[in-house]
């Protein structure tokens, strides 16, 4: 079996995904939980790109034990520089140094000739050997490039001291076929291959990011580099669950293995897709709601015969549990708490009690919980803001021509209490309306996202926001039987974080109503 390392670059390239902007500590706790999953390189981010970037990948460099932590870095001595500086204290750092080899590129973006690209992609991995042994070398639209001069590239910058050589398809252009023949004729033309990783970054702009990171395997890389979920620039990236499962499902075919721990793949989708906001489709492969689902009277037969007449996995493989807990409104704290411990969080002891709250108040109204209600309990609860506002009801009024109108009262700091009353197209615009009517802020609202948890009637909500603060962008969630009251929670969840940094920012000057 050939043993591919897994490039994790959810925390780079995945959150270039538009409207998608990470806080440093959002950054290390999907770190820890990709080291936890077991992948072998964390991209941590692009330094370079802003303070916040540094900080995150600093962040993520100083306290991410065991695994190879990457920044990307231009091929300029500022941004290698930066990248260093962010990476020293990590266990093993990386830099991922890059410049673009396709003529597309040099003539209308570089306005560099092929022999000062050359150059300059030396340069950059010589200053970058300086401060680390492994350099990685990217050729950005490597796919679009002319072969004999992107060996001619790849085989100076080994010469120059880079360990891993990347082959990025920047816009998703090549096909599997391609792929596999050009892989095949670097092996064979690039002087100094054999002594390097030799990786592929591949994205998804016809649907073919995973196709063409299998073949890349199957003609020789040893290195893929992927995301959590497939998010990144555009259409995204090779999705990394199904990279690990098509080798695992079909390591009779492919030869290959990574070192990924299974158990976790479930659980690092659902948490990536809480911090950036970007709700998984149903039908995605693999963590998708419906992967495991089965309608048809047919397949529902034939997987009660026997799984494998319509399942090439099993979901408990990934950490998916399909059975409904026993825990209901008569389960004690240490059932829940024995219970959350299996499911495999560690929380504080407020963090516990406060999740134990929640999940006593869906027992109350739900008949059935089950592991996907509690993941989103705990979830909630531990990326919870400092709740500057809180909820104490939401009233609604509407109907079919009934003019939508929401009364909302809120508490400031634990004492101070607000109410708000406005009208708009729907409940939820209502209740928002009220809720910025009172806190003197303009409607910023720039996404709103719902999704099921679970299914049937009794089902919790889930709903991410996203508002807008000048430049800043800040990410609130909520989860509730009752669709507007997860919907003002998301939002106050949002609103809770901007005014936390600006109370952070400037302590002696407020944030609230006018």
């Amino acid at each position: 079996m050939q043993r591919i390392r897994v490039f994790d670059t959810t925390l780079r390239d995945g959150e270039q995904s538009p409207g998608v902007a990470l806080n440093a500590q959002e950054k290390l706790e999907i770190a820890l939980q990709l080291a936890r999953l077991n992948v072998d390189v964390i991209e941590a981010g692009f330094p370079i790109a802003s303070p916040g970037d540094a900080e995150g990948v600093k962040l993520v460099a100083d306290n991410v034990k065991g695994r190879a932590v990457c920044a990307l870095a231009r091929a300029k001595d500022k941004d290698i520089d930066i990248a260093w500086e962010c990476l020293k204290n990590a266990e093993h750092p990386i830099i991922h140094t890059f410049i673009a080899t396709s003529d597309i590129h040099l003539r209308h973006k570089l306005r560099l000739s092929r022999e000062e690209a050359l150059e300059q992609a030396v340069w950059a991995v010589k200053r970058a050997k300086k401060y680390v042994a492994d350099v990685e070398f990217s050729a950005e639209d490597a796919t679009r490039s002319d072969w004999e001069y992107l060996s001619r590239v790849y085989a100076a910058v080994i010469e120059a001291g880079a360990t891993i050589i990347n082959v990025p398809d920047t816009v998703g252009y090549i096909t599997p076929f391609e792929m596999q023949e050009l892989i095949k004729y670097l092996l064979e033309n690039t002087r100094g291959i054999e002594k390097v990783v030799l990786s592929v970054h591949c994205h998804n702009d016809l649907g073919l990011a995973t196709a063409n990171s299998l073949a890349a395997i199957l003609a020789g890389a040893g290195q893929v580099e992927c995301t959590v979920n497939g998010i990144g620039e555009r259409a995204g990236n090779a999705a990394l669950e199904e990279i690990a499962m098509s080798l695992y499902v079909r390591r009779d075919f492919f030869q290959a293995e990574t070192n990924l721990n299974f158990q976790e793949i479930y659980r690092t989708s659902r948490l990536v897709s809480q911090r950036t906001g970007m709700l998984v489709q149903p039908n995605k492969a693999i963590v998708g709601q419906n992967a495991f689902a089965h309608e048809s009277g047919i397949h529902q037969d034939g997987v009660l015969k026997e799984k494998l007449t319509y399942e090439i996995m099993d979901a408990k493989l990934i950490g998916r549990e399909d059975r409904v807990l026993v825990l209901g409104k008569h389960s004690g704290r240490h059932a829940f708490a024995k219970k959350i411990e299996e499911l495999g969080y560690k929380l504080s002891e407020e963090e516990l009690n406060q999740a134990f709250q929640r999940f006593k108040q869906l027992a109350d109204q739900k008949k059935e919980i089950t592991e996907d209600d509690l993941k989103a309990i705990v979830s909630e609860e531990v990326a919870k803001p400092e709740e500057i506002y809180h909820l104490d009801f939401v009233h609604v009024c509407c109907g079919n021509n009934i003019l939508p109108t929401a009364t909302v009262r809120l508490v400031k700091d634990g004492k101070e209490v607000l109410e708000g009353v406005a009208t708009g197209v729907g409940p939820v615009d209502a209740a928002y309306k009220a809720i910025s009517k009172m806190l003197g802020i303009s409607s910023n609202l720039v996404n709103y996202t719902l999704q099921s948890i679970t299914g049937g009637t009794e089902a919790l909500g889930e709903v991410i926001v996203r508002i807008l603060d000048g430049d800043e962008e800040y990410i609130g969630r909520g989860s509730s039987q009752d669709v507007v009251v997860a919907s003002v929670m998301a939002y106050l969840s949002a609103i809770n974080r901007m005014a936390q940094r600006k109370r952070k920012l400037n302590p002696q000057k407020d944030y609230g109503e006018s």
